[in-house]
C-alpha cells in the first residue's frame, strides 16, 4: 500500500494493529474503530487479498464508520449491525473498486448494486459516490417492521449485536433458519429492502466490531475526526490518479463540535468582562501627544477606559414542565459550574412553567443545579420567565427546555436555549438553539 500510494496508504500507519483474540480467530481481519485486529485465517491470504483487506479496514477507520454506527444507535437507539455494515463496506468496497493492485472479497457488496437491489436506484458508482453517506444509505434501507403493530421504530432496542458481528450478522442465521431468526423477543421483520440489503450481503464477513473503546469523550471525538478527515484530503491530493479514493466522497468524517465547547465559549465572549469608556479620564495616546502640538495647539479629545467593575451575571432558566435525562442534566450542571468558576460570573436560576415557581442566586461554581425535579408535561409561558430573569440585568441567559411555549418577551440581552436531543428540531423564536447530546 504504501510502495504503490504512498500518501494514502500511508493512512496505515496512523492505525494500531493487533492480534484478535482466540475466540474470535475465525475472522481474518475486523476493526473496533481505532485497531485492525488479524486473524489467523489473514495468514492464508494471498498479499493482494491481504492488500485489499487492510485497505478495506484503513478505510472504516478513517472514515469513522464504529464510531458513527454508535451515535446513529444513540440517535435512534435500534440499529442493526449487519445492515450497517453493508452501507459501510459498499462504500468502502466502491471506492477501492477501481485499483487493480488488491483483490477485494468475490462476496463484496459495492454500492452501485446495493442502491440498484434495494432501493431501485440505477445509477453511476462515481455518482453515487458523491451523494451517499453512511448514515443517509442506512436509513433508506432500514425497512424493518415489528411483528405486532407493523411500526418503523416504535419501540427502540438494541437488535445491532456483536454477536451479530462475530456470525456475519443476521443474515447467516437468517440462512439456516429464516423463520427462527425473526421470532426473538422484540425482534424485527425485514421490509423488502433490508431483506434485499440483508441477501445481498450473505456472504460477506464483518469487518466492524465496536467495542467498549471505540468512542472517547466527545471533545477528543471530535478532534480526531477532524484528524482523520484531514489525513485523507492530503493524501488524496497527494496520491493524484494511485489514491485508494475514487473520488472525494460524501462519507467522509463529519466534524461535529460538541455542545460543551460551543457553550464555553458563546458565555465566554459575554460574560468576559469589557472595559467602559471614561470621558473622566484621558487615552494615554492624547496624554503622550500633548507636548507635540505646541502650547497653542490643542487636540481633540480621546476618552480613556476603565475596567468595568460589575461583576457579569448568567441567568439560568430550567423548565421543568419538560423531561431531562439525569445523566444530560449532571453534565449541563458540572459545565455552568466550570463556566461560573472560571469567568467568575455570579449566577441567577429561574425555575418555572407557566409561572415562576423559584428564584435563587449563586456565587461563582456554586450553583446546585443537579437537585432540580422536572415534573414533566403542562405548558410553559416562557414570556414570565424572561421578564423574571430581565428584572436580575443578566449579560446572557441559557434556557433548559424543550422549547414548547410561547415567548412574547424578547429581551435585550443574548439568549441560548438548550435543548435535550429528541427536541432538535424544535424552532427557537429567537436567539440561539444548542442540542444537548
Amino acid at each position: 500500500m504504501v510502495e504503490i500510494a504512498p500518501s494514502t496508504g500511508g493512512l496505515a500507519l496512523w492505525v494500531r494493529h493487533c492480534e484478535l483474540p482466540a475466540d474470535v480467530d475465525s475472522l481474518p481481519v475486523v476493526t473496533d474503530g481505532n485497531a485492525i485486529l488479524y486473524g489467523i485465517a489473514f495468514e492464508d491470504l494471498s498479499l493482494p487479498e491481504q492488500a485489499g483487506l487492510v485497505a478495506h479496514e484503513v478505510l472504516h477507520i478513517a472514515l469513522r464508520h464504529p464510531q458513527r454506527y454508535l451515535d446513529l444507535q444513540h440517535l435512534l437507539g435500534d440499529v442493526d449491525l449487519t445492515l450497517f455494515n453493508i452501507c459501510a463496506d459498499a462504500i468502502v468496497n466502491s471506492t477501492l473498486g477501481h485499483l487493480d493492485w488488491l483483490q477485494l472479497p468475490a462476496s463484496a457488496v459495492y454500492l452501485d448494486r446495493l442502491l440498484d437491489r434495494a432501493l431501485g436506484i440505477n445509477e453511476d458508482v462515481a455518482k453515487s459516490l458523491l451523494e451517499w453517506d453512511v448514515e443517509r444509505l442506512y436509513r433508506e434501507i432500514d425497512d424493518r417492521q415489528l411483528p405486532a403493530t407493523g411500526g418503523r421504530r416504535s419501540e427502540r432496542g438494541q437488535s445491532g449485536s456483536r454477536a451479530d458481528a462475530r456470525g456475519g450478522g443476521a443474515s447467516k442465521s437468517a440462512a439456516a433458519s429464516p423463520a427462527d431468526s425473526q421470532f426473538k423477543a422484540g425482534a424485527r421483520f425485514d421490509g423488502p429492502r433490508a431483506a434485499a440489503a440483508r441477501a445481498l450481503g450473505d456472504r460477506h464477513c464483518a469487518y466492524i466490531l465496536p467495542g467498549p473503546d471505540t468512542q472517547g469523550v466527545p471533545e477528543a471525538e471530535a478532534e480526531q475526526a477532524r484528524a482523520w478527515s484531514e489525513r485523507l484530503l492530503r493524501g488524496h491530493a497527494g496520491d493524484g490518479e494511485h489514491s485508494m479514493l475514487r473520488a472525494l466522497i460524501a462519507d467522509l468524517p463529519k466534524i461535529r463540535t460538541p455542545w460543551e465547547q460551543i457553550l464555553r465559549t458563546r458565555l465566554a465572549h459575554s460574560l468576559t468582562p469589557k472595559p467602559d469608556v471614561s470621558w473622566s479620564r484621558p487615552s494615554r495616546s492624547y496624554l503622550a501627544s500633548q507636548g507635540r502640538g505646541g502650547p497653542h495647539r490643542r487636540r481633540p479629545w480621546e476618552p480613556g477606559f476603565s475596567t468595568a467593575r460589575r461583576v457579569p451575571r448568567l441567568a439560568v432558566i430550567v423548565d421543568v414542565s419538560g423531561s431531562i435525562a439525569d445523566e444530560l442534566l449532571w453534565r449541563f450542571a458540572t459545565e455552568i459550574e466550570a463556566i461560573t468558576r472560571r469567568l467568575e460570573s455570579s449566577l441567577v436560576l429561574i425555575i418555572g412553567d407557566d409561572q415562576v415557581r423559584r428564584v435563587e442566586h449563586f456565587e461563582p461554581g456554586c450553583s446546585d443545579l443537579r437537585a432540580i425535579e422536572f415534573s414533566g408535561g403542562g405548558g410553559t409561558d416562557f414570556a414570565l420567565l424572561l421578564e423574571e430573569a430581565d428584572s436580575h440585568r443578566p449579560d446572557i441567559a441559557v434556557v433548559l427546555t424543550d422549547l414548547e411555549g410561547p415567548a412574547r418577551f424578547r429581551p435585550r440581552w443574548p439568549v441560548i436555549w438548550a435543548v435535550p436531543e429528541g427536541c432538535d428540531r424544535a424552532v427557537e423564536p429567537f436567539g440561539r438553539k444548542l442540542v444537548l447530546n
